[in-house]
């Protein structure tokens, strides 16, 4: 049996566009590989009527609605390959299984790879921050540290002691020459910074420890690491999808990648114009969303010989 639509992704993104899919009727598998970029986290934000809310729990509640739809498939497994163009696309499972479908939703996100300190890594989503968005609020007046190696991402140190803190320091693990103007923000907004090598993180969320290569320590009740991401599958360059400059799948406003027939959504993919790929749950909700809409209208319009305006 061919498929309207394969999903492969079972996070927001993936859940939402096979809701839509499957409220339209459509002949939907959705493959879910169950790794999900924010499983370390215990609270979600910004999602209207679920602020605070478990994000697992969401994913469960998710999955359970999609059981009224019979034409919707759910199946745990990872996809190996994608090949095919639009009508014709050929999938294979880590299971073995070789599935059929005339569309493609590529919901599969981004994995976070945090510097390799000791210690960083297990306390990301625990103490270990990414994104003031997601838990500022709850940091807020608390005692701060920002670890980037990156002058561009310098800025978030500026933005967490304006929005949440008067006691923010700036860990640049190793020299790095700040721009000037950030340098002079840094200071008028009294964000020390400290460019020893960081050799390890310890210590709970509310009593964090920084200890550096000098023998020196900084106690911290909160940190904020930007890590950077990769793409959790190469389904999408595999396919032949046009990639931005940061890694993620260029996509259109419709969500269509530059590849017929294939859509992206969740932090996997963005627009050209947006600077970053937003890490929200209510938005990667909405892409996925937004992809299953305007797919399913292109699915109505090849079925009765319509051309797509």
């Amino acid at each position: 049996m061919k498929h309207d639509v394969i999903v492969v992704g079972g996070g927001p993104a993936g859940l939402s566009a096979a809701l839509v899919f499957g409220r339209q009727r459509r002949r939907v598998l959705l493959v879910d590989g169950g790794k999900v970029r924010n499983a370390p986290a215990t609270e979600m934000h910004m999602y209207l009527s679920r602020d605070g809310f478990p994000p697992a729990q969401l994913l469960e509640l998710g999955r359970s609605e999609l059981a009224a739809y019979p034409s919707v498939e759910i199946r745990q497994d990872s996809v190996l390959s994608a090949r095919g163009k639009k009508d014709d696309f050929e999938v294979e499972l880590d299971g073995g299984a070789i599935e059929r479908a005339r569309r493609l939703v590529l919901a599969t996100g981004q994995v976070d790879e945090p510097y390799p300190i000791e210690g960083l890594g297990e306390r990301f989503g625990r103490g270990v921050h990414h994104c003031p968005f997601c838990h500022g609020w709850e940091t807020r007046d608390r005692s701060l540290a920002v670890i980037t190696q990156n002058p561009a991402e310098t800025s978030l140190a500026l933005y967490v002691a304006d929005r949440f803190s008067t006691d923010v320091v700036l860990c640049t693990h190793g020299p790095l020459e700040l721009p000037s103007l950030i340098a002079a923000k840094l200071g008028e907004k009294g964000v020390r910074v400290i460019d020893t090598p960081i050799t390890r993180v310890a210590g709970e969320p509310g009593a964090l420890e920084l200890h550096f290569a000098d023998g020196s320590t900084l106690t911290r009740q909160d940190v904020y690491h930007r890590a950077p991401t990769r793409q959790h599958s190469a389904l999408a360059a595999e396919l032949g999808c046009e990639l931005n400059s940061d890694g993620t799948v260029r996509v259109n406003e419709l969500q269509e990648t530059t590849v017929p027939g294939v859509a992206a959504a969740g932090d996997t993919a963005k627009l050209p114009a947006v600077p970053d790929a937003p890490t929200l749950v209510s938005l990667g909700a909405a892409d996925g969303v937004r992809a299953a809409v305007w797919m399913d209208g292109d699915l109505f319009r090849s079925d009765l010989g319509l051309v797509p305006s």
